[in-house]
């Protein structure tokens, strides 16, 4: 008995067909998960959205925002060539308040120039007795005029956070 390849072709399709209508019987239902936000857009968890770090400008002190718990927090980089100081400001969701925590200091790590820098706790005015909104420390190699990019991480209320930054370039070099 000789089969042309047209009927071949036709059971195969069919079932093909037969396999990929199979129903499903499991009778629960999913919530799709909203598809993030395609403009660079983060929304924070408390449901609010916030613009891309890269497309807000800079923070309330000139330097540059990075996202700290899916933007419960933020922290500012700032540095001081002149005194090879860098500065982290911690923020609250809205990017400008600052919100005091109690920690003794936060880490600083540069990666290029690779270097690693313990930020100590240098409490603003503001700031309630034990507890800090800002964060400084030196090095040498802070005084390198450039764009830094690194990471800052440190402890709130026995949660450890960690933010990844990248300054870029604008006007002048006094970030």
């Amino acid at each position: 008995m000789k089969i042309s390849i047209t009927t071949l072709s036709l059971v195969f399709c069919g079932l093909i067909g037969f396999v990929g209508c199979k129903q499903e019987t499991d009778s629960t239902t999913t919530t799709p998960t909203p598809a993030a936000p395609t403009d660079g857009t983060h929304v924070h968890d408390d449901g609010s959205e916030q613009a891309p770090h890269g497309a807000h400008g800079a923070g309330p002190h000139e330097g540059t925002v990075a996202d700290w718990g899916g933007g419960k927090y933020h922290v500012e980089f700032t540095v001081d060539h002149d005194k090879q100081e860098g500065t982290v400001y911690i923020l609250g969701a809205d990017e400008k308040s600052p919100v005091p925590i109690d920690a003794e200091s936060i880490d600083l790590s540069i990666s290029d120039p690779v270097m690693q820098v313990t930020l100590k706790a240098a409490p603003q005015d503001s700031d309630p007795a034990g507890k800090a909104s800002r964060f400084v420390g030196n090095h040498e190699k802070l005084g390198v005029v450039q764009e830094y990019a690194g990471t800052i991480a440190g402890v709130i209320d026995g949660t450890p956070y960690s933010g990844d930054f990248k300054e870029e370039p604008h006007g002048d070099h006094d970030h």
